[in-house]
């Protein structure tokens, strides 16, 4: 039988799912690495579950706890990334196909591939909503300085997209 917090915990992972797979694909490029870096958040979340005191939303602890995860195990170099962009692009434009939305998100979580760490966990509060002050509180930044760095980082991502031949 499960205990009531491994079933209360199992259900809010359940239920924010897609941010794990989130962040998996903004750190890892290869589906296989992707579920390593997924298992070992879900590891993480369960090993600090433990700590979540509800000060704060669940979702605003997992984000924090499974960007910190992705950074440290990027570090670590357990994986590096073997990207080489546009690699497993089908060139969609020699074919005369006008890039769809699908398209559009491989293109850039390939270009998402070339940041570093931080201009990924960056990218991925931006799309999930968070504001500046957020951002910088989970990062351990100033609120300047998340705008700053989050607008060069929008600027460098746009740059790799270009540079590929890729225009949305």
């Amino acid at each position: 039988m499960v205990r009531d917090s491994e079933q209360e915990f199992l259900q809010l992972i359940n239920e924010h799912k897609g941010i794990l797979h989130k962040v998996s694909r903004m750190y890892m490029h290869a589906e296989a690495d992707r579920e390593d870096l997924y298992q070992e958040i879900i590891l993480q979340l369960w090993q600090s579950y433990g700590s979540f005191n509800g000060q704060s939303r669940f979702s605003t602890w997992l984000y924090r706890v499974a960007v910190n995860t992705a950074i440290t195990y990027f570090k670590k170099d357990r994986r590096r990334p073997d990207v080489s962009f546009g690699d497993s692009l089908p060139d969609v434009k020699a074919e005369g196909v006008e890039p769809i939305k699908e398209w559009q998100l491989v293109v850039f979580y390939h270009a998402v591939q070339l940041l570093n760490p931080i201009e990924k966990a960056l990218i991925f509060y931006f799309m999930e909503g968070l504001s500046h002050k957020d951002i910088a509180a989970n990062l351990g930044i100033s609120e300047v300085n998340t705008r700053v760095k989050l607008n060069r980082t929008k600027e460098k991502l746009q740059q790799l997209i270009k540079k590929q031949g890729y225009e949305f």
